[in-house]
């Protein structure tokens, strides 16, 4: 059955994020499976390139500003353009990417909401205080009951969300380019160039903003016999640059650059806490590499502890370092971590997770009028 799917994101190409990355992929699975997306986005900044595509499908933008604080990402602002572009598409099901601005303007039924981001989590983290924290759970509580269903990316998610009031939650993941993302990509030239001495090489990728906790890789920078590779860019660079002077920052790549540096790594370690998945670790594992990472959020899902890598307590860089150590030491290890950490991911393919997203969308379609009664039901209790 063809279904017209409206997908309102608060974030698309050409940003970098995963938001951005996971609304593309699901737009090109629903072309590819014979339905008609259209993405509602906020622009980007005048003159971003990549910003009128390619696409696999149509995409329209709302006018947006600069969010404070990081001013290279744009927020989409809800008025008159979306609620026409909704009506233009017709669209029989309303998908809603990470939504709190621009998503939480829509009105519209049936509605899958996809939580991916953990603002509350961000509020506390940018000292907005409890007040700020309990106000972002408030508004994600009444936006994510307004739906008829919300997909959590896992099992941590979906728990925090039910235990703040949000009902109708179901786990859906993500998918992972294994094809890309590939131990075969290993490349000994670029290894030479970021490890002249032979140093065990241990990586970071993704946006540099207070909330990853980059700088709790300072104890790691400093082990002797590695070096530290950082990849991306955010406006946390310039202090990073400062406290980890021995890192290579490379700033931010793509496809096959990036698919590169992953499988010319030793080790692949994550930072920050408030992942509600962590997309990055999963390309990390489909690249071959152990995972060090937080025991919080989604990475408790994507690492096996002590079978593909090791979750560690979180917000402390001793764990972190102490774990680093024990891989640098065992090359054995490292090599049967990153073995056991592509088996693991390697049936996740986007076209596997593309599909079991269209079942949700399928199971929504198929009960919405009891879903809309429930709805009303909940909605009335919400604040």
């Amino acid at each position: 059955m063809n279904v017209r799917i409206a997908i309102v994101a608060e974030s698309f190409p050409p940003d970098v994020n995963g938001v951005a990355h996971c609304t593309l992929r699901v737009a090109e699975h629903l072309v590819a499976r014979g339905h008609e997306p259209l993405v509602i986005a906020p622009a980007p900044a005048a003159g971003t390139p990549g910003a009128d595509g390619p696409f696999p499908c149509p995409v329209i933008r709302m006018r947006s500003v600069p969010m404070p604080g990081y001013r290279s990402f744009h927020i989409g602002l809800p008025g008159r353009g979306l609620r026409s572009a909704l009506a233009g598409h017709r669209a029989d099901l309303v998908h809603l990417a990470s939504p709190f601005v621009l998503g939480g303007a829509v009105h519209a039924v049936p509605t899958v909401a996809v939580y991916q981001t953990d603002i509350p989590g961000y509020a506390r983290e940018y000292r907005a205080g409890r007040l700020g924290e309990a106000a972002a759970w408030r508004w994600l509580r009444r936006i994510h009951n307004a739906a008829d269903r919300t997909l959590a990316p896992s099992t941590a998610s979906a728990c925090s969300l039910r235990e703040h009031g949000v009902r109708r939650v179901r786990v859906w993941g993500r998918g992972v380019d294994t094809g890309l993302f590939h131990p075969a990509r290993r490349s000994e030239r670029l290894r030479r160039e970021l490890a002249p001495g032979g140093e065990v090489l241990v990586g970071y990728v993704g946006r540099l903003a207070l909330e990853k906790r980059v700088d709790l890789l300072g104890q790691v920078a400093a082990l002797p016999g590695t070096r530290l590779v950082i990849v991306g860019n955010g406006p946390a660079e310039a202090a990073l640059r400062r406290a980890l002077p021995g890192a290579a920052f490379l700033g931010p790549r793509h496809g096959t650059g990036l698919a590169g540096i992953y499988a010319s790594l030793d080790i692949f370690v994550h930072s920050g806490a408030r992942e509600t998945f962590g997309q990055t670790l999963q390309e990390a594992a489909a690249s071959g590499l152990p995972v060090i990472a937080p025991a919080a959020g989604g990475p408790v899902d994507i690492v096996s502890e002590g079978t593909t890598g090791f979750l560690v307590p979180p917000s402390e860089p001793g764990p972190l370092a102490e774990a680093v150590t024990r891989l640098v030491r065992d090359p054995a290890m490292r090599a049967a971590m990153g073995r056991a950490a592509r088996q693991k991911v390697a049936g996740r393919t986007w076209a596997v997770l593309g599909d079991e997203l269209i079942g949700h969308y399928a199971e929504v379609l198929d009960s919405s009028g009891t879903a809309e009664r429930q709805r009303d039901d909940d909605l009335r209790g919400t604040w």
